[in-house]
């Protein structure tokens, strides 16, 4: 069978089995996995339970039982691998729902609640599309795999990023991470991130003469806060291949997000003050403050610029006792002449009926640890924006289903034999 004819097959099955879809997708929404705390036994049993009942080869791997991953895959080679995280951010307070976040609800449109969007959605309509493989025996020429991690919203580090370090991903010869991008566009690249740690010194003493007496390390932190904005000034280096990818990323951004100058996300340095800890009580000096800042860095600007601009700043500032450790990833992304890119790209536009945007990502995901290890890599899943770590979150049912539609079809195009 011709793969145009095995492609028609899949989307007629998808069509067909659409219900089905849509319910293991809202019985994925059903079983909270919050992270934190991260306990995803529950989603993880379910999801082992639904590669069982379809015949898919599966193993549970990971650095300890905490972090349970699942690699599952259908035939031999180079590997297409799928990946998606089955963790979701909390749900918050639950009086700001207008419905069950875990009630898994169904309406006419959408599907309801949350990790509908990030990702469960995108993860569930891989898994179906993988176990229409199988159930239909397509013939394979490569390796059609999917890695399932439990900790994205904490960083990846021992789910994606551990995968990799310990060659699950030795073969793979592209990626697709089915996180959240919506039908008009699919991203080819994210900012890095550089996560700094401040610990400011002080002396404690009584609070009413601490104008006189003391060292407060609060306001020696909030001097050095308050000068963090020079960071902004920093912008990535784009080659010729990316000036295109650029314009679009930061038209999308000022779409999206419709803020004042907010395409400039894409390619200037972002800083975000996010934790601040200190003192002990109101009427004393306090002698210690920390404070947790994430950076977010521009492709072609290296992460080393920024760490040496922010202890430039903090020497010009002439503060004592600040001490401060970095965690960082480099910025990422793969060209959009890449053959997985142009699949992608080629197929959405052929579901969708309309143009689909290769863009780069004002944020970061597990995708860029198959990007370090030069694995070409895109991410592309159903979305509703507005909802992403936020309150009523959902996801539309035709997106679901064109998901569905476009990774079969690039499966048939990467992996199916003729």
């Amino acid at each position: 069978m011709e793969r145009t004819a095995i492609r028609h097959a899949l989307w007629s099955a998808i069509d067909t089995r659409k219900d089905e879809l849509v319910r293991f997708c809202a019985d994925l929404i059903k079983i909270p996995s919050e992270n934190p705390p991260g306990n995803v036994d529950d989603v993880e049993s379910f999801i082992s339970a639904f590669l069982r009942k379809t015949g898919i080869e599966y193993r549970v791997v990971g650095p300890s039982p905490a972090f349970p991953s699942i690699v599952a895959g259908i035939g031999e080679g180079p590997e297409l691998v799928f990946n998606g995280h089955c963790d979701v951010v909390p749900a918050g307070d639950r009086a700001r729902w207008d419905f069950d976040p875990y009630g898994g609800e169904i309406t006419a449109t959408t599907i309801r609640g949350r990790g509908t969007s990030d990702m469960k959605c995108g993860l569930g309509a891989a898994l179906f599309v993988m176990s229409l493989i199988a159930q239909l025996q397509i013939p394979l020429k490569k390796r059609l795999e999917i890695h399932i991690v439990p900790d994205e919203e904490t960083g990846g580090a021992n789910g994606t990023k551990w995968l990799v370090e310990n060659g699950y991903a030795d073969r793979a010869f592209a990626c697709v991470v089915a996180e959240p991008t919506g039908s008009d566009t699919c991203e080819v690249g994210q900012k890095g991130q550089v996560r700094i740690h401040v610990t400011a010194e002080g002396k404690a003493a009584h609070g009413s003469i601490g104008n006189y007496v003391g060292e407060n390390a609060i306001m020696k932190m909030a001097e050095l806060l308050g000068h963090l904005g020079e960071l902004r000034a920093m912008r990535g280096v784009y080659g010729p291949s990316q000036a295109r990818v650029l314009l679009d990323s930061k038209r999308i951004a000022q779409d999206k997000l419709n803020r004042p100058n907010v395409g400039d996300a894409i390619d200037h340095v972002t800083v975000n003050p996010g934790i601040i800890k200190g003192g002990t009580k109101i009427n004393m000096v306090p002698d210690l403050c920390e404070a947790d800042i994430d950076v977010r860095v521009p492709i072609g600007l290296p992460s080393s610029s920024v760490i040496a601009r922010f202890e430039e700043l903090v020497q010009r500032q002439g503060l004592s006792k600040i001490r401060y450790r970095f965690e960082t990833s480099e910025a990422n992304y793969t060209e959009v002449a890449d053959p997985l890119v142009q699949t992608i790209v080629r197929n959405a536009e052929e579901v969708w009926g309309h143009k689909v945007i290769p863009a780069y990502q004002w944020a970061s995901s597990d995708a860029r640890y198959y990007r370090v290890k030069g694995v070409p890599t895109l991410q592309f899943g159903p979305s509703n924006t507005e909802g992403i770590h936020a309150y009523n979150e959902d996801v539309d049912i035709e997106d679901v289903i064109n998901a569905a539609k476009v990774y079969a079809a690039a499966i048939c195009d990467l992996v199916v034999k003729e």
